[in-house]
């Protein structure tokens, strides 16, 4: 006679659909608590970043001031701080310098805006939040050189 392998004298069993299912609620409801942190994580970051962003172009800007003894024109904009003569540009190619490496975006992927005079000091530089209109709470707010912390 052969010798038989022995057998397994445990039984192999696997989950039950009760086990899943508990398994499954308790996930769901970890995600319920964490997904709402990270998605505010994420508002906080993104507003963050603007701050900074706007801080960069206001440095980007008193250096082209120095350099041109005036800050750039409504019709230049921010481009000019990327070393790009606009047409309409009373400063001539050769002569600027790049200070920023691309035209800023904000955040949710818009330029920033440039207006001067501005209505809060000399210049403003401003995105208008995640919703694109002016006002709003939140990530939704309007985000400028005027009211952001040094």
């Amino acid at each position: 006679m052969k010798d038989r392998p022995a057998r397994s004298r445990g039984r192999m069993r696997g989950f039950t659909l009760i086990e899943i299912m508990v398994v499954v609620v308790i996930i769901g409801l970890l995600a319920s608590i964490v997904a709402p942190l990270a998605i505010k994580q994420l508002d906080r970051a993104q507003i963050t970043r603007a701050h900074a962003d706007i801080k960069s172009v206001v440095d980007a800007l008193r250096i082209f001031r120095l350099d041109h003894y005036r800050y750039p024109t409504e019709d230049e904009g921010l481009l000019i701080l990327t070393g790009i003569a606009p047409p309409n540009s009373e400063i001539e190619q050769n002569k600027l310098v790049q200070i920023l490496e691309s035209e800023p975006t904000d955040p949710w992927n818009r330029h920033y805006l440039y207006r001067i005079p501005g209505q809060h000091g000399e210049f403003d530089v401003y995105t208008l939040g995640a919703d694109g209109k002016e006002g709003g709470d939140g990530t939704n707010a309007d985000i400028g050189n005027w009211n952001i912390n040094d």
